[in-house]
This record gives C-alpha cells, structure tokens and sequence, in this order.
C-alpha cells in the first residue's frame, strides 16, 4: 500500500475514534456537573477535562475566562480548534474522500452523511445549551461508522491502518478521561473507597458504556481502585487500556515491514505489560504517572508508526 494512502486511513480511523472520545469526556463531565456540588469543583472539573487533553493553552488563547459553556463550544462546536469534535469530524471525512477507492462506498457515504449533518445542524440544533442531544448523536454516529466499518471494509492492509489508528486513539482517550477524573478525586488517587466517590466514578463507567459490564462481570463496590484496576486491565471490555493496547500490536504485526521490528517490539511490550501486570505493580509511584507514562508511550509509538509506515520524517 502507498504510504499516503496508509497514511489517511490511519487518520481516518484516529480522527473519528478521537471525536467519539470527546464526546464521551463530554459527557461524563456534563453528567458530573448536573449533580449537586458547588462552583467550585465544577469549574475546576472542566478545568481538568482541558488539561487531560492539552488545550489549556488553546483555549486560554480564545477565552478569557473558563466558563462551562465556553469549553463545551470550544470542545464540540469551534471549528477554530483543530480538536474539536466538529473539526475532528471534518478532519475523518477529509481523509476519507482522500481514499474513496481504498474504503466501501457505505463508508464513504457513512462519514460524509455524518460530517455534512453535523456541519448543518451545528449553529441551530447542536449547540451548548443542549450538549447532551449532540453527545447522544455523536455516539450513534460512531456506532453506525463502526458497524459499516466491520461490516464492508475488506480484511487488508487497510483495513488494519484503520484499526490501527483507532485503537492507540481510543488508548489515548480513555487515559486522558482517567486523568481528568483522578485529578478530581478527593481521595487523590486509588486508596480507600469513600462513599462519595460511588457516582463520579459510575458516571465514568457509563460515560465508557461500561456500567452494566462492571455490575456485570464484578462484585465489588464502585470505587476508584476498582474502576481504574476494570478501565485499565480487564481483557474483554471494548474501551478498556488492555483490550486497545492488545489490538495495537495485532494489526501492527499485520502489517509489519522490514524497518518496524523496533516499533513492533514497543508496542508487544506495553500489551505485555498490561496482560500480566496488576494495577501495583504497574504503578507504583501512583495511577496519574503511570497514566501520564502511558500518554507519552502511545505518543512514542505514533511517532515511530509514522517514520515506519506513512512517510513521516522525523
């Protein structure tokens, strides 16, 4: 496969991957502000939210003031932040008119429709006063371009630059949301389980659809230690760290060359780790370094996918 081919698959899967994260950090943040609390740590909760992404700064620049309803329009609606869902949305039907004769013509069609919709009904339907309806279609969007994806992509090279991109995105998101709810936890970090934990931490399950999964496949009580050792660990929840990390490598090995053994090696590492590795060992200086090592490995193994693979120069 050409490289620049590769390279705006990869994108493809990275951007919408990265605007469905948004719109669940979104979500769990807004969800967090409707509960009773004062202002506080709701204006220090979407403090946060900016840090864990890395636009403090941005958004500092445009706003002068942190306001909720200001970082919920720079987020989801300012076209002028190149990470805001709506140019994350633009950015995934960018590249994948780059490469319609690479992608099914319902995947075409799939992320135009989405883009244009959004594009539309932005300014009117979709606006910070009603985040909560855009979250929800955000969500359904991506669902939809997921199940178009699996259902009409052939098994190529492709098809696992896609992947590929997706799942070091979603490892990225679901770490940053972590960092964000860490940096809000009265407890600091994961010792103890205090009651007052019990519904930021289930919203963060339910903002990563995986609420009933805990109850499900658990006995214990929602606490941060436990949810973080569920997020980051458990083998079969689709956000989980473990399950994003393991797909890395898989479609990493798929399409291997003969110049990616050093970025191959990296990526097994890290999925070698979090197979084996229990939440102590794994941090033991504490849950935000490790979170924040993990940031900058997945930052590490995007740079080496990029000389590797699409043509990147270092």
């Amino acid at each position: 496969m050409l490289s620049r081919t590769a390279d705006h698959v990869y994108w493809l899967g990275r951007y919408a991957e990265r605007a469905e994260n948004l719109a669940r950090t979104l979500d769990v943040q807004y969800r967090l502000s409707l509960l009773p609390h004062d202002g506080r740590s709701d204006l220090h909760g979407w403090t946060q939210v900016l840090a864990s992404l890395g636009l403090a700064g941005a958004f500092a620049e445009r706003h002068a003031t942190c306001e909720p309803h200001k970082v919920i329009e720079f987020l989801a609606f300012d076209t002028g932040n190149p990470s805001s869902i709506l140019s994350c949305l633009r950015a995934a039907r960018e590249n994948a008119r780059a490469v319609r004769g690479s992608i099914s013509s319902e995947m075409w069609e799939t992320f135009n429709a989405t883009w244009l919709e959004a594009r539309a009904q932005a300014p009117s339907r979709f606006t910070a006063l009603n985040v909560a309806e855009f979250i929800d279609w955000v969500k359904y969007r991506a669902h939809l371009a997921r199940g178009v994806v699996l259902g009409s992509m052939l098994r190529d090279e492709g098809y696992h630059f896609m992947q590929l991109g997706t799942f070091l995105e979603r490892t990225e998101g679901v770490a940053r949301l972590l960092l964000a709810r860490l940096a809000c936890s009265p407890a600091g970090d994961t010792d103890g389980a205090v009651a007052q934990e019990y519904y930021p931490w289930s919203v963060l399950l339910r903002g990563l659809s995986a609420f009933e999964i805990f109850r499900r496949v658990s006995r214990d009580m929602v606490s941060p230690r436990r949810v973080l050792e569920f997020v980051i660990l458990h083998q079969h929840v689709p956000r989980s760290v473990y399950r994003s990390a393991n797909l890395v490598y898989e479609n990493l090995r798929a399409v291997a060359n003969a110049q990616s053994g050093e970025t191959e090696r990296r990526a097994g590492l890290l999925h070698a780790e979090l197979r084996f590795g229990t939440l102590p060992t794994l941090a033991p200086q504490g849950s935000e370094r490790f979170l924040h090592d993990l940031l900058a490995r997945a930052a590490d193994l995007s740079d080496r996918i990029g000389r590797d693979f699409l043509g990147h120069v270092a």
